[in-house]
């Protein structure tokens, strides 16, 4: 259980890096799309967009190179047992989805219960980030 936490650890501080990294470019290149006003805010989405793939695929490679090197768990379900189908469980808990048709057992439910929760915080991050930048082009101009 220990190394789970570890592992959980490790993910949550490298998801919080790349999203806290991806953010302030994201921050940085509208800065240069001056007058593109809705330009700037597609350009918000899709970054915002990217950086969750990567979190879900982060979260995906190290839970399936624990399940299958650390023994501390695997999933199961409808799904076989290769890495799309850890994928998939990671972009379903990381969103809260929740379909049910893989999940995983033993100390991998630490790692996938964690992404989660970290999942809703980053997804809320993007979604305070967007929105305090729409907020400010909506101050900056008038028209339709």
């Amino acid at each position: 259980m220990l190394l789970s936490w570890i592992i959980a650890g490790f993910l949550v501080l490298m998801t919080v890096v790349i999203h806290y990294e991806a953010l302030r470019l994201l921050d940085w290149c509208v800065r240069r799309l001056d007058g593109l006003h809705r330009l700037r805010i597609v350009f918000i989405v899709l970054g915002c967009f990217v950086a969750h793939i990567i979190e879900v695929t982060l979260f995906a490679a190290v839970t399936y190179a624990a399940a299958m090197s650390l023994d501390i768990g695997t999933i199961k379900g409808t799904l076989g047992h290769g890495f799309g189908d850890y994928l998939h469980l990671s972009l379903e808990s990381y969103t809260s989805l929740g379909l049910g048709d893989v999940y995983p057992t033993g100390n991998l439910r630490l790692l996938i219960g964690i992404e989660a929760l970290i999942g809703l915080m980053m997804i809320t991050w993007s979604a305070s980030f967007t929105f305090l930048e729409m907020k400010s082009l909506w101050d900056d101009h008038n028209d339709p």
